[in-house]
């Protein structure tokens, strides 16, 4: 067995990864490894972003083999070897050039176990020195994967970036079965192009195009033993059993009696990869369910969860990268407001280490068909991302009271149904932080607000100014901080929940504010927050803590970015001792929905992994 490390070195291992060697000759980062089933004693090949080496004798050593490569930089690696045939071919890709006008790099084979290196860059693939359009991903393609199988050394795949928006220039999946003399382009993603070959998505369906960017996959991956079957991992995934002559869709597919249009449903197969912020059950119709996401901004189900409509063009709101939350009138059934972003991934460390902009606008809409469609009614409130919305169920029917956090600028409060708003953040963060990105209402009228933590630049250390936990007990006319009297100690909190029946008990999950820091963890408070105590600590990054709504002393914990465990605990004793769910394949976790027609089943919201249901206690 040959492994890659983190450190850039690959080991090797002949007792079935009991004890592991370190590999003297391969260096850099491990980019694929390839042993050869012609060679009676299996010649091995192991590539680097650095180089390729090859070993004759099981590993012992090493030889570097990149004679005739215009590059030692590696980009993509594989072998392909047939005992039947007796051939054995090796492919890589190095960066692409414009060299006085000529192409240079891309794809390359050896046929003699790397000895020597020729260019596979036959007729049929991009070798273009110019962008055809304002979309390309860069004025050459890199070829950044490839991909054979021992089935068939000669057939081999190719993927690239892109030098335009239409064929020939897209970003595709390039099919040689000559071992790169001759190239055929199988993968038109987009339903404008004439050669429109991938099975409609939910995206594709609701906006008319897909969601190209002009890059290579994330991953693709080939069947060893049939050349024909191929997966690609975007945020979406595709798969071709035909060898690239038609796609259909790994993660989602057309409910059953449902025609791929605008508003239909979707089935999920479990493979889903993006944000989730809150999972909801309707207060009135409980087989309609909502989820609110990242990147995709809203879907709604009418069957329970089990297939999901995505809005589109008709029906999105104006923000429609990120939904954060919602908050349904208690009366009128249909009635739901939202708080919408462009800005996504609110309070997690995208945002707070400044490595993405959070310059882009937000704002509140509002529903009255159960979210099928959503409009932008409301004035007052500045186009800046909404965090949070929440509804005071005691205001009259008609001219509720809405309270919506809004990131840079503080809490805003309507008092009618949503179309006016007005700014209060008496005693509420400082001038120089008032990212405001969790609002909740206690069950005694109490207000909260978090405002979550701030670097004045990437690298730069948190700030203690306004970050932390306040309250409102006059309907948010006037705020104090509830922040632990310890100087620091909260200075990267995420999420907070308050006890649904007492809003002296709070959680907060904070995490560790730089890499000397111990802090951060799982604190309470049972008055008010005069004390606060740690109660969990699993990690750097806890996300937040959650009360059970109807088992007393059951309380859950969730970790996110980098959990060195498990992503979610529970502890049945108000926080003495924990248990891992260890079941839950997914460790970024970020809030929790129980159902309220089975007191056995939550739902488990994450980040980038979306919704998750199962039992409310470790099996």
């Amino acid at each position: 067995m040959l492994v890659g490390t983190r450190n850039g070195r690959c080991h090797i291992s002949h007792d079935a990864a009991l004890t592991w060697t370190a590999c003297a000759g391969p260096e850099g980062q491990a980019l694929g490894f390839y042993f050869d089933r012609t060679s009676g004693g299996r010649i091995l090949f192991a590539a680097t972003d650095k180089g390729i080496w090859r070993s004759d004798d099981r590993g012992q050593t090493w030889a570097r083999k990149t004679n005739g490569l215009p590059s030692p930089n590696i980009q993509g690696f594989a072998g392909g070897s047939n005992e039947a045939s007796g051939r054995i071919i090796l492919y890589c890709t190095v960066p692409s050039k414009d060299e006085g006008g000529a192409f240079t790099g891309g794809v390359f084979r050896s046929t003699d176990r790397g000895e020597t290196w020729q260019s596979a860059m036959g007729e049929g693939i991009n070798t273009g020195t110019k962008t055809a359009d304002q979309w390309a991903y860069g004025p050459v393609a890199q070829y950044r994967q490839i991909l054979t199988t021992d089935a068939d050394p000669r057939t081999v795949y190719a993927l690239n970036t892109s030098t335009g928006f239409h064929p020939p220039h897209h970003e595709t999946v390039y099919r040689s079965d000559d071992a790169g003399r001759t190239w055929q382009a199988t993968y038109f993603q987009d339903p404008r192009f004439e050669r429109y070959n991938v099975a409609p998505n939910y995206v594709t369906v609701s906006v008319g195009q897909s969601l190209k960017g002009g890059g290579t996959p994330f991953g693709a991956a080939i069947c060893n033993s049939d050349p024909n079957r191929l997966i690609l991992v975007w945020s979406q995934s595709y798969i071709t059993h035909d060898g690239g002559d038609s796609w259909f869709n790994g993660d989602t597919y057309v409910a059953p009696g449902h025609e791929a249009k605008p508003g239909c449903a979707w089935a999920c197969t479990g493979l889903v990869v993006t944000t989730t912020w809150h999972y909801y059950i309707d207060p009135f119709e409980a087989n309609r369910h909502y989820i609110a996401y990242t990147d995709i901004g809203m879907a709604r189900s009418l069957d329970a969860g089990q297939t999901w409509i995505w809005w589109d063009r008709n029906t999105w709101a104006p923000w429609r990268n990120t939904c954060y939350e919602i908050a349904f009138d208690p009366d009128v059934p249909g009635r739901i407001w939202g708080a919408f972003s462009d800005v996504h991934d609110i309070p997690n460390d995208n945002i707070i280490s400044e490595r993405h902009s959070h310059k882009r606008p937000g704002g509140v809409c509002i529903s009255r068909d159960f979210g099928a469609s959503w409009q932008a009614e409301a004035e007052g409130i500045g186009p800046k991302p909404v965090t949070s919305i929440v509804l005071d169920p005691k205001s009259p029917r008609g001219r509720r009271t809405l309270y919506a956090g809004v990131f840079d600028e503080g809490v805003y409060k309507s008092i009618d149904d949503g179309k006016t708003w007005t700014l209060k953040t008496n005693g509420l963060g400082d001038p120089k932080n008032m990212r405001v990105s969790r609002v909740l209402l206690g069950a005694d009228g109490t207000l909260f607000a978090m405002v979550c933590a701030k670097r004045l630049a990437q690298g730069q250390p948190l700030m203690s100014e306004g970050v932390g936990l306040y309250r409102s007990s006059d309907g948010a006319e006037t705020w104090e901080k509830v922040n632990p009297p310890k100087a620091g100690l909260f200075l990267y909190p995420k999420d907070f929940s308050v006890h649904p029946t007492d809003s002296n008990a709070i959680l907060v999950g904070t995490c560790d504010a730089n890499w000397d820091d111990r802090s951060g963890g799982l604190y309470r408070t049972d008055d008010g927050g005069r004390s606060w105590r740690r109660i969990g600590r699993q990690g750097r990054q806890t996300f937040g803590g959650y009360f059970h709504p109807q088992r007393d002393g059951w309380i859950y914990m969730t970790l996110t970015e980098g959990a060195p465990g498990a992503g979610l605990w529970l502890s049945r004793d108000d926080g003495q001792t924990w248990q891992a769910f260890d079941e839950l394949p997914f460790s970024n976790v970020q809030r929790l929905t129980f159902d309220p027609s089975d007191d056995g089943v939550m739902y488990v919201t994450t980040f980038g992994g979306s919704v998750w249901r199962g039992p409310v206690a470790p099996r």
